[in-house]
């Protein structure tokens, strides 16, 4: 999907990388549900705590100087738009919990994989809610050169019960 059409300020950007975070994640925990029979299988992850970190930094810096800087860690890199490159790392304790009790790893990815769907899903209803409002925001204003003001005229919007 191409995610960059949806970008329509620093928050939505913000949002657009933690689905694009949460997207390769799923691809990585559900591999190692798939690989979990495999020769040599080690349980891998995303560095999750450290995605947050750098959300959270940009997100300082954003309140202080009102421009976003996402910068790259040790295994999350940022491009240009809104490309997101994260690498696997290997996780210790699923590492330990799938050589002691395949029963509790298979528990512990299946919780993750919820965990990172809802997290997910909460990013695009809040994109989803942003672009609305910036769509309705741009449909309802107009301004008027003469008196160098803008007007405001009301414009329903019907929620489509289709997209939840």
């Amino acid at each position: 999907m191409n995610h960059l059409a949806l970008i329509t300020d620093n928050m939505s950007d913000l949002l657009v990388r933690i689905i694009e975070f949460t997207h390769t994640r799923q691809k990585v925990l559900t591999e190692n549900i798939h690989n979990m029979h495999a020769a040599g299988f080690t349980p891998k992850d995303l560095a999750v705590e450290e995605f947050a970190r750098a959300l959270n930094e940009a997100i300082v810096e954003h309140v202080q100087s009102r421009r976003l800087i996402l910068r790259d860690t040790d295994n999350i890199k940022f491009g240009a738009r809104t490309s997101l490159q994260a690498v696997p790392i290997v996780d210790e304790y699923a590492s330990e919990l799938f050589e002691h009790n395949r029963d509790e790893y298979l528990e512990l990815q299946i919780n993750r994989l919820v965990e990172n769907r809802l997290n997910r899903r909460i990013a695009a209803a809040l994109l989803r809610q942003r672009q609305q409002t910036f769509v309705s925001f741009n449909h309802c204003a107009t301004y008027e050169p003469i008196t160098r003001q803008v007007r405001f005229r009301f414009v329903p919007i019907h929620w489509d019960q289709t997209q939840r």
